[in-house]
């Protein structure tokens, strides 16, 4: 067999078939005919070797309790140690549903009600949900914009927070979910020094590991040997191969006790075994979706030098935050100096897309847009085009 879905030019019908992205818009409060660019899935169909595996489970004809076997591990830690130069045991790995459970988990296993979780706004919006929902106080060490409008870390900021309020754990993005960057090994080295010295959990979210462009990702845990006993690893074959509806992470804890812990919030969840088609479906992307995802990133990357290039060009006002990791670009509106209300009826309105709103990142995020490069480039040229109209409309 051979891949066989390597057009990612093809623009697939995704309405009617229960899409988040496009059958739910008057849900959301957006018009029907809005163009949707906001959650980070891909309108890209998926390899055909996770296709075939899936069909193949399908026409067995039972889907009875599931869990994974060794086959399943070999290709989960064949793509980290190929992809990532990074050595996993078996023993380390708690698979979860997703991500922003895990996320849950780790807040309710490694602290108590009141106390206060550590983040980096403006991030991907369920670091606070999880914080808030489960009755912990949310801190934010807000990422600062340099000369060149690259986010860095202010470390100063980091180490005060931590002391000041009695930080346990730390939810890290990397890469970083929405601003796109993907932290230097030195950046790293720094943020687990200090969690080190103050004995603060690390629980990395590093779902966006494999969109890299020209930097290389550390996993966090893998930057020095001591960080292993402070972390906890979020991955999953989700965002990599668009399979995030058949629930399926792994997430990576090097010590035991904390592992045990982690283990224990699930259980108490009522949580057992992954989604049969999940295993079937994460087994053959690690194994065999190389080549897939080989043209995808490549197709991506050109989608993102594309948006760069365009509003540079054409809609100068609006600048495009470089990104160095993930399929989304943080757009910076301010220049067109519009309230929150009339930015959204820029986008909504005059616009006809869906987006996602910066504040809902948090209120750094205001002035702020992000667009989810991840679809066929005649969509993507549609809805840069339809900004570039309705921004001419501003102007005039």
């Amino acid at each position: 067999m051979t891949e066989k879905n390597l057009d990612f030019d093809k623009v697939t019908d995704r309405r009617g078939t229960g899409c988040l992205k496009y059958d739910f818009a008057e849900k959301f409060g957006m018009p029907k005919e809005a163009l949707p660019l906001w959650v980070a899935d891909m309108d890209f169909c998926i390899s055909s070797y996770i296709q075939e595996a899936v069909i193949k489970q399908a026409e067995h004809g039972i889907f009875g309790y599931s869990d994974i076997q060794e086959s399943y591990f070999q290709a989960v830690s064949g793509w980290m140690k190929s992809r990532h130069h990074w050595n996993v045991k078996r023993e380390w790995l708690v698979e979860t549903p997703g991500v922003v459970f895990a996320l849950a988990m780790a807040v309710k296993a490694y602290t108590a009600p009141g106390d206060s979780v550590l983040i980096q706004q403006p991030v991907y919006y369920p670091f606070a949900e999880v914080v808030r929902d489960n009755d912990r106080k949310v801190v934010s060490n807000t990422l600062v914009q340099d000369k060149n409008g690259r986010y860095v870390m202010d470390l100063e900021d980091f180490e005060e927070k931590i002391q000041k309020e009695k930080i346990k754990l730390f939810l890290l993005c990397s890469p970083h979910n929405p601003v796109g960057r993907v932290w230097d090994r030195e950046e790293l080295e720094r943020v687990g020094d200090i969690c080190l010295k103050h004995h603060v959990m690390v629980v990395s979210d590093e779902i966006h590991m494999d969109f890299i462009y020209e930097k290389q990702h550390y996993v966090f845990a893998d930057v020095k040997e001591s960080y292993r006993e402070i972390s906890v690893i979020c991955t999953a074959p989700s965002k990599t191969f668009n399979i995030a509806g058949l629930q399926v992470s792994n997430i990576f804890i090097p010590n035991k006790e904390l592992r045990q812990k982690f283990r224990r919030q699930i259980r108490a969840a009522g949580y057992c075994e992954l989604n049969g088609a999940g295993i079937v479906a994460c087994e053959a992307a690690y194994r065999d979706g190389g080549q897939w995802y080989e043209g995808m990133i490549a197709y991506i990357k050109a989608n993102i030098a594309y948006i760069h290039s365009f509003l540079e060009e054409r809609i100068p006002e609006i600048k495009a935050v470089d990104t160095e990791g993930t399929y989304l670009v943080w757009l910076d509106f301010r220049c067109l100096g519009l309230s929150h209300e009339a930015l959204e009826d820029l986008i909504v309105r005059r616009a006809g897309l869906w987006l996602d709103g910066g504040t809902m990142f948090g209120s750094t995020g205001e002035g702020f847009q992000r667009i989810n490069a991840a679809c066929p480039r005649p969509v993507l040229q549609l809805a840069m085009e339809k900004l570039e109209k309705a921004v001419g409309e501003v102007r005039a």
